[in-house]
């Protein structure tokens, strides 16, 4: 055990509330310093830390409290230390993002809200979830997760992978490698892209890999570059894609005269699909302090070469 006290830096949008909860868990040997050239951790917002990384010469470890690090990424070339992000903890809340919003769209809830304002009595018709096929691009815990509660509605999840290779314990009824993407879309009634932000992953999803969906819901609660844009809005008019519902973008935010505002097949939601809650940040954190502090490996460290 080491017997000298490491000093953390605190970098977030809401850095009393963290100092609080800091307080709260009492970690031994651990300092929250204000001082950025005394700092060994540095527990921080991506794109805050980006701007300022050269003021920190002293950091052994940057916890990130996000689960993406592509702001970062571009600012590490000077600093030897780990990085870590937060995993395992943002699975229930895409889940309840994408299952929210296909149960909305498929039981009509829109037009039941329209018709009561015009005290209109106008059912429509619909079909049950059962049966049908949801393509997860990305089998890691968020992917994983959402396969589980999918299966709980009686849809098929479909994994897509670089490996394909299932994850442990899969939930996947079957998974396929990256390059038979072409294959899974097919299947696909619903398509969610979990994939990470990498040079591997650019616009995966475009016009020739979308044309092979037959009027699928298209789900991105991963990374926009994953998404060539005029791509999805060919596919949109083509018939490939029935409705994209679009949590995260290349630009954000998004520019106010950016066609897929007025877009009528386009949702649009401001990166909100899953929130880093500070309390789970750090737990998070502090199980991987005590970690740190008695010379073990650390958690979710990122592998800067991949990006995740």
């Amino acid at each position: 055990m080491n017997n000298f006290t490491h000093k953390v830096y605190l970098l977030t949008e809401d850095d009393d509330y963290y100092l609080n909860l800091l307080k709260s868990a009492d970690l031994a040997e651990l300092e929250v310093t204000t001082e950025r050239e005394h700092a060994t951790i540095l527990l921080a917002s991506p794109p805050m830390a980006a701007k300022c990384l050269n003021e920190f010469p002293n950091l052994e470890w940057i916890q990130s409290v996000y689960a993406g690090v592509d702001a970062l990424l571009p600012h590490l070339n000077n600093f030897s230390g780990q990085l870590t992000n937060i995993k395992g903890i943002f699975g229930q809340q895409i889940a309840e993002y994408v299952l929210g919003y296909i149960i909305e769209y498929h039981r009509h809830f829109d037009h039941y809200r329209s018709e009561q304002q015009a005290t209109n009595w106008a059912p429509r018709p619909y079909q049950s979830l059962n049966g049908r096929k949801m393509v997860i691009l990305g089998t890691g815990s968020i992917g994983s997760h959402l396969a589980e509660v999918a299966k709980s509605f009686a849809i098929e999840p479909i994994g897509v992978n670089r490996s394909g290779i299932p994850p442990k314990h899969s939930p996947f009824a079957a998974t396929y490698h990256i390059q038979e993407l072409a294959t899974a879309l097919q299947q696909a009634d619903i398509v969610v892209n979990t994939l990470p932000n990498t040079p591997e992953t650019q616009h995966t999803l475009n016009q020739q890999s979308l044309a092979h969906c037959q009027g699928a819901l298209l789900f991105n609660v991963g990374r926009g570059t994953v998404i060539d844009e005029s791509g999805l809005v060919n596919a949109i008019e083509q018939g490939h894609i029935q409705h994209a519902f679009l949590d995260v973008f290349e630009q954000e935010p998004l520019p106010q005269d950016h066609p897929f505002w007025s877009n009528s097949s386009i949702t649009v939601t401001p990166h909100i699909a899953a929130l880093s809650f500070p309390e789970q940040v750090v737990e998070i954190f502090a199980d991987n302090f005590q970690c740190w502090r008695d010379g073990f490996s650390l958690n979710n460290v990122v592998d800067t070469d991949k990006g995740y």
